[in-house]
């Protein structure tokens, strides 16, 4: 058997350490074969080329020596004709014989051969196997004929005073500065502008033909006139601007011919160089230049990355990035790959924003558009998304490049990003401040539902504005709605401020009420200097460090803030502090809102969800003294804080057994097991023990499990809440979230109901006529509408649909473009919209940020724009902290120890505590709320001509019955007219009415036809409204459905709604005003031993956050 091992060769030995140290040498031994590669690049042409052409920096040196060379030939050129001395007699031979001398002569021989050696190099080495290609070119011509005579010379003296037209190296001299540029942007990597390069080589072009002209007319003059340098220059100007004196002209038929020669060439060249520089200028013009390098280093700029810039997005970033007094000298680089609008150019050639705004066409995706917009020495980068497009997925998706892009090219750059869906936003994670639409937008709409008008709340607060709106107006809520519109969020150090250093050691809840009362700022939230986490009112156990970074709601930031001496405090009362104007309040409620103290101090004890918060003394004590407020403490005092049972719930104590019991086994607090995508903030919030089935989430179709077909049959406890959108995206889980958030007491959580069509049958089934509020979504089908403004076209028509058919239900939409909000509940006669009209277009020329503000359903909060919050990411520039604290208050975001946004509403028995500073004190000192703004309702006051139209209603009695004319007896300021042939016996009526009124006298004829006409205006719009009814109702009863909660006259148009925001202490509470109020988190109150079920300990975050919860 042969032994297979004695067959297998030896390995090589080359891995010893001897091989490591020499070298291996047994290669030679072996039967490999080393390889050279790129041999042929070891050749001497291939070496020379390497060096003349191919090597950049080689190259630029050789074309430097030949320019620096064409210019020496032009200038001993110039000398020979300076030394020559003029000849005599009009001799032919003057014209081919020169005089030069001995060392002239050698210089330009010199010049002549290395021109001469270098031009047939570069020939050589340019040769690719056609020889008359390299023969005819101009410049080597140029360069035979200027070079050939002087080398002849040297073997044949006698043509050593031979004329050669050595000038025409200008041409050459200018062909080697071309080529010199673009070896130079070789060299250094960097381009330069096309500009640039355009007008150098016509600066050139135009002084070779000069040049030429000058040195050809003196030489051909030699037989003439004998002009010097000098004269020729004079006659070349005077020549080529068209002026043509005619002091001095050429003489012979040579320089003529030569003259004309050059004009024809003038005429060709010139035109050619002007129209190639046109082309430029307007393109450059299009993309917009280069942002200066020595302007980047030197000034400080931000990058705005758009797809496509439209008028109102350039205006809302300018109008709020230059409203800091800090950026005033920041340039502002837009970088757009679409060319500019015509809107938009004429907005930056505005003298304001020409001098900072420069528009670059170009993609954030190339860096050679990023290094002209110079981003890696830029302040910051925006990058927005369009929001106008179909699809908006595809939409993240370049967003979501260009911040790559940037991120790659500018690593140190901060980055602020909007992008539209939430699924999207782990990609760009590292992104310093990021901005999902869709999140606030739900999130928004959902708190809407909640505490009325928290989109109007959120939208005032991120605007900056000096609270000047409104401040021309008539009426007097607009001038206090516009006031406090101007309240913001700032910062400072507790150390460094004014407002909060006395409070060192104090708790949270007593700083934030005493420096309400005493400076009139709204304290709401903490940061602790070792923790970057922003706490909302963290509570009365919180207590104040030196270190802290404090949050709070004012007019303007402290250190732009006056503060009077001691001596004049004293003299001024407590409610002035920064709210000018004289003080409504009487001395003995400033003595009471200023913490007096007395016997019947309201009991803190637990209390139930269905007794007020802030209940009034009882009777015996009553007759005594007036209700007083317990003083808010300035450490937190264990037994007179409400402490919370999370895991229990209030409205558990008034159910009865069986309630508990069903109510237990229903609903179960916790985590979503599940998130709908990566990024969510996992929210505790209420849950189902048991998952339903899908088949069960129908609401118009039964299944197995149950035979309901409409929501009336489900029999609900409370009102719905309907969502209507087009789809169910991943964005509706920030809308489910806060409204089963888990300081909300299970017996008020909402239904929700998600409509993905809204046709009438579907309202109906979906329990419209008894729901709570209905919200529609901005429908993303239309956003790519031709024209712009168009993309909320249907969304509009939809919501008015809505509003006609059922007037009394509470409608919150959100739509694309603000400017369309007045088309909200349009009225096409409603004289007070049309005043309001007037008023935002008064507001837009003061320069307002806020001029849609007034319109009523933005004030209301049945409406807002998601692009009123691109503000927010403009503004996180200055304020980095606004994002986190919106989110925070949005409930987006949960912090241990940060409190929540709720609301709370003011009935009769709260308006003894009469001032929104004794409500401050009652909320800190009870609960350890915070209250931050206030929701006001007011009756809609008509004009006496409007008020006189309401004509005897009770004369048409027997047309209607008792029950509507009681529905009808309202005062309406506007209507919509119908067709007034299907109402005779109305216009019957009308006729006797106008003949009534025409006998009271001549001189009101004019009162009595506007009467006339108003009140049957309003008849005919009783009868549109009765034919909807009647259309509605017969629906209903086709489909099975009981009519008895349709509403059909209630349609709120009486009434006006606004935000007053941290308004001044003296302001006095009115009925039905919702306190905004930031409350603790129950999850800092809970003790450490673990709560029972039946713990007597009460549920303090639920008790207040209903709808109709009283103080």
């Amino acid at each position: 058997m042969v032994d297979l091992e004695s067959e297998v060769p030896p390995l090589p030995p080359r891995y010893r350490f001897r091989d490591l140290l020499l070298g291996d040498q047994g290669w030679q031994n072996d039967d490999r074969v080393q390889v050279e590669f790129y041999m042929n690049e070891n050749t001497f042409k291939e070496r020379l080329k390497l060096f003349f052409i191919k090597n950049q920096r080689s190259s630029l040196r050789i074309r430097l020596f030949n320019f620096s060379l064409k210019l020496l030939s032009c200038l001993l050129y110039i000398i020979r004709v300076l030394l020559e001395s003029p000849s005599q007699g009009n001799e032919w031979s003057h014209i081919f014989w020169v005089n030069r001398s001995l060392p002239l002569w050698g210089l330009q021989v010199l010049v002549a051969l290395i021109s001469l050696f270098e031009t047939i190099l570069l020939g050589y080495l340019s040769y690719k196997g056609n020889i008359w290609e390299q023969i005819l070119r101009i410049p080597f011509i140029l360069e035979i004929i200027n070079a050939v005579p002087f080398v002849i010379s040297i073997f044949w003296p006698a043509l050593r005073n031979l004329f050669v037209p050595v000038f025409l190296n200008c041409w050459l001299a200018k062909h080697a500065l071309e080529n010199m540029i673009n070896d130079l942007h070789r060299a250094i990597q960097r381009t330069q502008s096309a500009m640039f390069n355009q007008v150098l080589i016509l600066i050139s072009t135009l002084l070779c033909l000069i040049f030429t002209c000058i040195c050809g007319i003196q030489h051909l003059e030699r037989i003439g006139k004998k002009l010097n340098l000098f004269d020729s220059l004079y006659f070349c100007i005077v020549t080529f601007s068209t002026v043509g004196f005619g002091d001095v002209t050429p003489e012979t038929w040579s320089s003529k011919l030569f003259v004309v020669a050059m004009i024809c060439v003038a005429l060709v060249v010139l035109p050619i160089q002007f129209e190639q520089l046109a082309y430029l200028w307007m393109e450059r013009q299009k993309s917009g230049g280069n942002y200066s390098r020595h302007r980047a280093q030197t000034e400080k700029h931000v990058v705005l990355c758009v797809s496509s810039l439209k008028i109102d997005l350039l205006m809302d970033f300018l109008n709020e990035f230059y409203a800091h007094p800090r950026l005033q000298d920041y340039y502002v680089v837009i970088l757009c790959p679409t060319e500019m609008d015509v809107q938009v150019r004429r907005v930056l050639q505005i003298p304001m924003w020409s001098q900072r705004v420069i528009y670059l066409q170009g993609s954030a995706l190339k860096d050679q558009d990023l290094l002209r917009a110079k981003m890696d020495d830029a302040e910051a980068c925006f990058i927005l998304s369009s929001r106008c497009e179909v699809d908006r997925t595809s939409s993240d998706h370049q967003t979501i490049l260009r911040a790559w892009a940037v991120k790659d090219f500018a690593p140190n750059c901060p980055l602020y990003v909007q992008i539209l869906k939430p699924e999207n936003k782990f990609h760009i994670k590292f992104a310093d401040h990021v901005v999902c639409e869709e999140e606030f937008k739900y999130a928004m709409l959902a708190l809407n539902c909640i505490c009325p008008a928290t989109s109007t709340l959120i939208t005032l607060l991120v605007h900056t504005s000096r609270g000047q709106e409104g401040q021309q107006s008539p009426e007097q809520w607009q001038k206090t709605y516009g006031r406090c519109s101007g309240n913001e969020v700032y910062h400072i150090t507790l150390e460094e401020s004014a407002f909060f250093a006395e409070y060192e050691g104090k708790s949270f809840t007593y700083a934030s009420f005493h420096a309400h009362k005493k400076f009139g700022v709204c304290l709401i939230g903490v940061r602790r200097e070792d923790n970057k986490n922003i706490l909302l009112n963290p509570g009365p156990r919180y207590i104040m460090n030196a270190t802290d970074v404090c949050f709070y709601i004012n007019i303007t930031k402290e250190e732009n803030s006056a503060f009077k001496n001691q001596d004049q405090q004293k003299k001024s009362s407590f409610s002035r502090s920064f709210y000018h104007g004289p003080s409504r309040l009487p001395v003995h409620s400033i003595i009471a809102s200023m913490g007096t103290v007395a016997i019947d101090l309201q009991d803190t004890s637990c209390r139930s969800a269905s007794g007020p918060t802030l209940t009034l003394p009882t009777e015996g004590i009553k007759e005594i003294r007036r209700p007083s407020i317990a003083p808010v403490l300035e450490v937190a005092d264990a037994s007179s804080l409400q402490t919370c049972d999370l895991l229990s719930d209030q409205s558990e104590d008034e159910a009865t057994p069986d309630e508990k019991m069903s109510s237990n086994l229903e609903y179960a607090k916790g985590y979503p097991p599940y998130s709908p995508y990566i990024g969510s903030s996992p929210t505790f919030c209420h849950l189902l023990h048991e998952k339903v089935p899908f088949c069960c989430l129908r609401l118009d179709k039964s299944c197995q499990h149950n035979y309901y077909e409409d929501a009336k049959a489900y029999g609900f406890k409370n009102k719905l809440i309907i969502v209507a959108a087009e789809t169910a995206g991943n964005g509706l889980y920030n809308f489910i979230v806060p409204l089963r958030a888990y300081y909300r007491p299970k017996k008020e959580l909402n239904p929700i109901v998600l409509l993905l069509d809204n046709p009438l049958d579907d309202l109906l089934r979906c329990g419209v006529t008894f729901a709570a509020n209905m919200v529609v979504v901005d429908k993303e089908s239309t956003m790519s509408a031709e024209e712009d403004y168009m993309a909320d076209a249907k969304t509009i028509v939809n919501v008015q649909t809505l509003f006609r058919l059922f007037s009394s239900l509470s409608i919150i939409t959100e739509l694309t473009h603000p400017a369309n909000m007045r088309f909200m509940q349009f009225r096409a006669k409603d004289c007070y919209s049309l005043a309001l009209s007037k008023l935002e277009k008064k507001e837009r020329e003061r320069g307002s940020n806020l001029a849609f503000m007034f319109r009523l359903p933005f004030a209301a909060g049945r409406v807002f724009s998601i692009s009123m919050l691109d503000t927010l990411l403009y503004q996180s520039f200055v304020k980095d902290y606004m994002i986190s604290i919106t989110r925070l208050l949005l409930g987006l975001d949960t912090i241990p120890g940060s409190g929540f946004l709720c609301s709370i509403k003011i009935t009769e028995e709260d308006l003894w505590i009469r001032t929104y500073a004794r409500l401050y004190q009652k909320l800190c000192s009870s609960s350890g709320d915070v209250p931050i703004g206030i929701y006001r309702t007011e009756s809609q006051k008509l004009a006496t001509s409007e008020s006189q139209i309401s004509i005897s209603v009770e004369e048409w009695e027997d047309t209607k019955d008792c029950k509507d004319q009681g529905h009808h007896r309202g005062n309406h300021r506007n209507s919509t007219s119908s067709d007034q042939s299907d109402h005779p016996l109305l216009r019957r009526k009308s006729m006797q009415w106008a003949r009534r009124l025409s006998r009271k006298g001549p001189r009101h004829s004019g009162k009595t036809a506007e009467k006339i006409t108003q009140q049957r205006l309003n008849l005919y719009r009783r009868s549109e409204r009765q034919e909807l009814a009647e259309l509605v109702k017969n629906r209903m009863k086709h489909l099975g459905l009981s009519t008895v909660g349709y509403d059909e006259m209630n349609d709120h148009q009486s009434t006006l709604s606004y935000i007053l925001i941290n308004p001044s202490p003296d302001t006095r509470l009115e009925l039905n005003d919702v306190v905004y109020l930031i409350r603790p988190d129950p999850l800092s109150y809970l003790p450490n031993s673990e709560p029972s079920q039946n713990s007597s300990i009460c549920n303090a975050t639920g008790q207040d956050s209903r709808e109709e919860t009283q103080l």
